[in-house]
Parts: structure tokens; C-alpha cells; sequence
């Protein structure tokens, strides 16, 4: 597929709404590996120690314009200038995927620029594609007008039947719909390895009564459910973040269900419901790291480390997983793609002032994340390092996670 670099009226606006107007915002959506970068020892030393048939990188958003068969539809607030922000927001997500030049085909151009990232992992290697459900009311009816965008369920699941070597999937359906134990039910059969919900987007409250038969029939089918907890900035819906509140998961859990929270709710605040729904307001990060250090979750609750190694999460909450040792075996990594392609999201040498990369491992990934992004995301992760320890092997190794049937 041919790749062109990002120009037009939309780069223009998008860099003039974010201030974000200097060399190297775009991604250049180069094309594969140079070999001198292929065989760097970075790059190779990535994969050492790893058994590359269970990487599974578990949060990959697909993404589109619905200009196909797939049934991607797309909100007021993403698609409207009404909404400048959000729009400009669309923009970058589109560069970042390299679907943006690619009028009428953006639905095939994304699929196929995660097909080519893919060509420079080890074999074996996934994407885990993530479903994404429409916003619902409170009588479980849908709304597109309220929606972000939609990705169904169908679609992931064709991809990854389609593209099995590369690809798994994952279902996401609305808690409130009234099919929904049946369609979770449907998924699993269809294999689906884990449902995606997005509270503050799809207006889930996770503690509400509402959702105790879809708990039910998740934990009967050890179906985990991946759930975005903290401040949700990249897509909205829903009147409220406090949906996304990390202790509002102490419901799914009391009932058994395998749980990851999404990027380790490392970004926002939530009322410290511990303390009643007055309670004061904390770092989500915090009411996190509770959940986690409560002994009777230790099987049930995980998290994923997608996006804490960007610019505004790579404080505390990244020097705290990596400290945090004994959470490893409960942490999977995820890369949130296509996210590593917004190029001012991430700095390396940031992370190097750090003390967190080494100072000569910056340049080669700075080249990486031009030709690759996805590679990029794991690289960066597998050489980081607090008091010489990274995280441990066993992150990247999540197949054993989603895929039941594997020995």
C-alpha cells in the first residue's frame, strides 16, 4: 500500500487547534524496516528471553470511516467541526493509523498498515482487535447521536478470521442491551477472547445491579472484561468521568469476573468512594493501586500497561509498575494503537532524563516509531528500566491470558 505523507487544510488546523505545529508532529508512515534498524541490538535484544507466539498485544483499536463493509460509524463529536477538538482529535488518530490519505478506503488502508507493522514482529506475534459498542441510555436503547464511534462486534471478528495469523479479537457489547448475556454468550462461542467497555463513552456504570447477570454469565465463561478506569480525554459520551472510577469495578469482581484495567487508571481523579460518595477526590491511579493490594482480588483483578509510557502518564503511575514487581504477573501489555503513531505523545529522550532508558537508546527509537510504531511501543517497553530492573518477561507473554485452548 502506498504511503504519502499527511498534507491539507486538516494537518493545518489540527496543528494551529493544538499548538503542536513543529518538525516531526506527522507520522510519517514510512514503510518497512530498513535492515540496519531490523537487525539493531535494540530491536533484537526486544525478543530476547520472549517467547514471541504468546505476545499478544491486547489493546488495539480499529478504527475507520465505515467507507467499506465493516459497519464503522462514526459521531457528531468526531466527524463535526461543531466539535473542534474531538475532530482535530480524528485527525491525528487517522495519521497515526496511516489511513489518512486514502479517501474511500480508509476502512482497508488501516487493516492493511496493522497487517505491514505486524511484518516486523517474530512470528507468532498478535494484535488483540478491539469491538467497540455504541452508547447506550438508561433503558438500554443505543445512540449514535451520543456515540464516539462504533466498531462492531462482526467486523473485529471477521478480521480475525480473516487475518488469523495476526490477529485475535475482542467483543464489546453494552451491559444494558436487552440481548445482552446472549450476545456475550455468542461472542465467546465466536472467539472472542475478552469484551472491551469504555464506561464514560458507552454510560456503563460497572457498579450498578444492572450488570450482575452480565457478570454472572462472564464469570461462567471466564470471559475477562478489559475496562477503561480514570480520565477518559480521547473519546466521549457520557454527562461524567465517574464512571470510569477504578472501585466501581469491585461489583464485576465480587462476582468472579477476570478484570484489566486499562492503563492502569493512570490519568485523572476520582472520589474516594472507601469514604462515601462525598468522599474526597484522588489520583484514579491511587484508588488503582488499593484494588490491586487487596488480597482477595489478586486472581481476578489485572491491568494493562497500554499508554504509560506517554508524555502525561509516565510520572508516578510508570515508576510505580515498574517498582511494583509483585503486580507483574497480573500486568499485560497493550500498545492502545494507534496512539504510538501520534508522534508528540511520546519522547524517549524524556524518558532517558528520566532514568528510565538508556541515553543511546533514543535516537534508534525515534527512528523505530517513523517506520513503526507498534514495534516501537514494545521496544521502548522491554528496555525500560528502575533501579536495573524492567518489566518482567512475563507481561508481554499475555496469550496465556485470553487463549484458554493454549498449552
Amino acid at each position: 500500500m502506498k504511503r504519502r505523507h499527511f498534507l491539507g487544510l486538516g494537518g493545518v488546523a489540527l496543528a494551529a487547534a493544538t499548538g503542536w505545529a513543529r518538525p516531526r508532529v506527522w507520522n510519517p508512515c514510512l514503510a518497512a524496516l530498513p535492515a540496519a534498524l531490523a537487525n539493531h541490538t535494540l530491536v533484537r535484544g526486544a525478543w530476547a528471553d520472549i517467547d514471541a507466539k504468546q505476545v499478544w498485544d491486547s489493546h488495539v483499536h480499529i478504527a475507520g470511516m465505515g467507507d467499506s463493509d465493516s459497519g464503522i460509524a462514526v459521531g457528531p463529536q468526531l466527524s463535526s467541526l461543531l466539535h473542534p477538538l474531538q475532530y482535530v482529535q480524528r485527525l491525528f488518530y487517522m495519521n497515526a493509523g496511516c489511513a489518512h490519505d486514502a479517501p474511500g478506503q480508509v476502512d482497508v488502508s488501516y487493516v492493511e498498515r496493522m497487517r505491514n507493522l505486524m511484518d516486523g514482529f517474530a512470528a507468532g506475534a498478535k494484535l488483540l482487535l478491539l469491538a467497540f459498542d455504541w452508547f447506550h441510555d438508561e433503558a438500554g436503547t443505543p445512540q449514535a447521536q451520543r456515540s464516539a464511534f462504533y466498531v462492531p462486534n462482526a467486523y473485529a471478528r471477521r478480521l480475525a478470521q480473516q487475518y488469523g495469523d495476526v490477529f485475535a479479537w475482542a467483543a464489546s457489547i453494552h451491559p444494558y442491551r436487552a440481548d445482552a448475556v446472549v450476545a456475550l454468550a455468542a461472542a465467546a462461542a465466536q472467539g472472542a477472547r475478552a469484551v472491551k467497555w469504555l464506561p464514560a463513552a458507552m454510560n456503563i456504570d460497572p457498579a450498578s445491579p444492572r450488570c450482575d447477570a452480565f457478570y454472572a454469565e462472564a464469570a461462567r465463561l471466564d470471559l475477562p472484561l478489559i475496562v477503561h478506569c480514570g480520565e477518559e480525554k480521547a473519546v466521549r459520551g457520557a454527562d461524567t468521568q465517574a464512571l470510569g472510577n477504578p472501585l466501581r469495578l469491585r461489583r464485576g469482581l465480587d462476582h468472579g469476573v477476570r478484570m484489566v484495567v486499562a492503563h492502569c487508571a493512570s490519568a485523572g481523579t476520582d472520589i474516594d468512594l472507601d469514604r462515601g460518595s462525598t468522599g474526597p477526590s484522588v489520583p484514579s491511579f491511587d484508588l488503582f493501586a488499593r484494588l490491586m493490594d487487596e488480597v482477595r482480588y489478586e486472581k481476578l483483578l489485572h491491568a494493562d500497561i497500554s499508554a504509560l509510557t506517554q508524555r502525561n502518564r509516565a510520572g508516578k503511575p510508570l515508576r510505580t509498575v515498574l517498582a511494583r514487581r509483585d503486580w507483574h504477573p497480573r500486568l499485560i501489555n497493550g500498545s492502545d494503537y494507534p496512539l504510538p503513531g501520534i508522534l508528540p505523545l511520546f519522547s524517549p529522550a524524556a524518558l532517558a532524563d528520566d532514568g528510565l532508558l538508556e541515553r543511546a537508546a533514543v535516537a534508534p527509537l525515534e527512528q523505530l516509531r517513523h517506520h513503526n510504531p507498534l514495534l516501537f511501543d514494545f521496544v521502548l517497553k522491554r528496555h525500560l528500566r528502575l533501579d536495573g530492573a524492567g518489566f518482567a518477561a512475563s507481561v508481554f507473554e499475555t496469550r496465556r491470558f485470553f487463549d484458554k485452548d493454549f498449552s
